[in-house]
């Protein structure tokens, strides 16, 4: 199983995010877990420069806004 979590403040755009990677994951049936991280110290132990993240098992895989043809080819869906 896929762990996944957002990484945002809370903004319009990472909320979006947010909706469209759950959107993929439940469409695409893949086995993942996603959830949204919006503590910014937990945030900044990713040191990311930019927000909203997407981290997959641990990793941060893309920074900022992404469409969902984006999300999917991230997810590999």
């Amino acid at each position: 199983m896929k762990e996944i979590i957002i990484l945002g403040t809370g903004c319009a755009g990472c909320k979006a995010l947010f909706a469209t990677v759950e959107k993929v994951v439940r469409e695409s049936g893949l086995d993942a877990n996603v959830s949204k991280q919006e503590d910014i110290m937990e945030i900044m132990r990713y040191n990311v420069l930019s927000l909203p993240a997407v981290v997959i098992d641990g990793q941060v895989a893309a920074t900022g806004r992404l469409s969902e043809t984006e999300v999917k080819k991230l997810l590999g869906a």
